[in-house]
C-alpha cells in the first residue's frame, strides 16, 4: 500500500492556510470538480488518479486546498485524520451498458479489472467510515453487487448553479451509504440531445464524457456539509481484505 504523505500542518503554515477543517476524499478523480466547494470551504481534499503526475501535487495557481494525487486507488492509504465524506468514480469503460456491444470483444481481462477498481472504492469508502459516494452511468455493477441507491440526470441539479446550468441528461447511478444525504433536486430544462455524444473521439474524449456536474457537485456540498467529522479508525485496524 502507498502511504507515504507529504502534507503537514508547516505545509499548510507555508500557504497561508489555517488547519483544514477535515478530510475529503475523491478517488478515480482527474477534474477535482466534486471536491471544489469543499476545498473552497476549506476542507484538505485529497483527489487520487493514475492521471495525476506521481506523487503529491496542487494545481499551479489553484486552492492550495485541493491535493493531486497520483496512484493507483488499489494501492493508495489516506493520511491518518478525521474524514468528512468520500467520493468515487471508478473507470465505467467496461462495465457501462453503453458498449455492450462490445463485451465480448473486450474479454474478461476488461472486466476483471473494472470490478476491482470499484471493489477497491467500496472497501475503502467502507474502512473511513465516513459517509460516501460511489458514481458509475447505468452498468453492469447492478448485477454483480447490488442495484444503486440513487438515481439522477445533470439537469436536476442545475438549478444550483448562478446562472442554471448543467441543461443535460446523462442517467447516472450512486451506491452511497455511512449517513450520505442525497441533495434536493433544482431541476432545469434539458436542451435536446445528448451532450455526451457531441465529443469528438480523442485522448480526452472519456475524461470529458465523465466530467461531474457541477450543480450536483454543489447540491451534495449543501446537503453534506453539516455532517458532523467522523473519526478514522484507530492505526490497529486491518485494511480490509479483497472481496475477490
Amino acid at each position: 500500500m502507498q502511504s507515504k504523505h507529504t502534507q503537514d500542518d508547516s505545509d499548510l503554515e507555508r500557504w497561508g492556510q489555517p488547519e483544514p477543517r477535515g478530510l475529503v476524499i475523491s478517488l478515480f478523480d482527474f477534474t477535482g470538480v466534486m471536491v471544489r466547494p469543499w476545498a473552497e470551504a476549506g476542507y484538505l481534499c485529497y483527489c487520487v488518479d493514475r492521471q495525476h503526475p506521481p506523487g503529491e501535487s496542487r494545481p499551479p495557481g489553484g486552492c492550495p486546498n485541493l491535493i493531486r494525487v497520483g496512484a493507483d486507488v488499489r494501492e493508495w492509504l489516506p493520511p491518518y485524520g478525521p474524514v468528512t465524506i468520500l467520493f468515487a468514480f471508478p473507470p465505467c469503460t467496461h462495465v457501462a451498458v453503453s458498449g455492450a456491444r462490445w463485451f465480448r470483444d473486450k474479454g474478461l481481462g476488461h472486466l476483471i479489472e473494472s470490478l476491482a477498481c470499484f471493489d477497491a472504492a467500496v472497501r475503502l469508502a467502507e474502512w473511513t467510515r465516513a459517509p460516501y459516494l460511489l458514481e458509475n452511468p447505468v452498468s453492469t455493477v447492478s448485477t454483480y453487487w447490488r442495484p444503486p441507491d440513487h438515481t439522477f440526470d445533470p439537469c436536476d441539479y442545475g438549478g444550483y448553479l448562478d446562472p442554471p446550468g448543467d441543461a443535460y441528461t446523462k442517467r447516472t447511478c450512486l451506491w452511497t451509504g455511512n449517513g450520505f444525504r442525497m441533495p434536493v433536486p433544482s431541476r432545469v430544462e434539458p436542451e435536446p440531445g445528448s451532450r455526451t455524444l457531441r465529443f469528438s473521439p480523442g485522448p480526452d474524449r472519456a475524461n470529458l464524457r465523465s466530467v461531474t456536474p457541477a450543480g450536483f457537485a454543489r447540491a451534495v456540498f449543501v446537503a453534506n456539509h453539516p455532517l458532523p467529522h467522523r473519526r478514522r479508525p484507530r492505526r490497529g485496524r486491518a485494511w480490509p481484505a479483497s472481496s475477490a
